[in-house]
């Protein structure tokens, strides 16, 4: 029988994330990002990470917090619109910045986890996306060569998860999580809602078990929305 893999709190999840990690965060906009693990690593100061996101939050929240900490040495990601200090940090010279294309973003991970090394796609082809990487046409369309993406530690958020690591995401959050959780070393997951092994039902899980290394229940969301928009009356 497997052994619970639970850990009593984010502080004992993140301990071994050292200076000049390389690690995944979960999470589309201010939609399922770990919240715990996030404000963990802040505690923690540590320094130079090399972060993999498709945002990196908004200031003072999220993967901002972490931007405002000075813990964030380069960041690979897709969309950076709702943070001001992500702006001044890359206009400076404080942070590299790499922005890719949002599917290409998730295909990079999703083969990372995979094991496989790269890929074609015809996105960014002829724009400065493409400036360095081999091309190549098939049946007259160009391509562009993109690498898969790995780590050495992936930060996911579920909705539910057992104590052996089975994870189930709900709506939205079920964006960059899952691929995530496959495509590094060390998988930490917190859950809203932590049960026993067999509460789950098997047809229902998005993440099997043998993926993920540590697993805590979360507490205190706040669940924030990045940019509310209301309609005028």
């Amino acid at each position: 029988m497997p052994l619970s893999k639970v850990v009593a709190s984010a502080d004992e999840a993140v301990r071994d994330i050292h200076d000049g990690a390389t690690i995944m965060v979960g999470g589309f906009g201010l939609c399922g990002i770990p919240e715990n693990l996030i404000a963990a690593l802040v505690r923690k100061g540590v320094k130079h990470l090399n972060t993999i996101s498709n945002n990196v939050g908004v200031d003072e929240f999220g993967l901002g917090l972490m931007l405002a900490a000075g813990q964030i040495k380069s960041h690979k990601g897709s969309y950076v619109g709702e943070n001001k200090l992500l702006e001044d940090m890359v206009l400076s010279g404080r942070i590299d910045l790499e922005l890719i294309p949002q599917g290409t973003l998730a295909e990079r991970i999703r083969a990372g986890g995979a094991g496989i090394p790269a890929f074609y796609t015809p996105t960014g082809f002829g724009t400065v996306v493409a400036e360095g990487k081999e091309t190549r046409e098939f049946q007259g369309r160009p391509y562009v060569l993109e690498r898969a993406l790995t780590a050495e530690f992936a930060l996911v958020k579920a909705w539910k998860g057992d104590q052996w690591g089975n994870l189930i995401y709900r709506k939205t959050a079920r964006n960059f999580n899952p691929m995530m959780a496959t495509a590094a070393k060390i998988t930490i997951v917190e859950v809203e809602h932590l049960v026993e092994p067999g509460e789950l039902d098997p047809d229902q899980i998005h993440t099997p078990s043998i993926y993920v290394q540590r697993i805590l229940q979360g507490e205190n969301y706040e669940k924030r929305i990045e940019r509310r928009t209301l309609r005028k009356t």
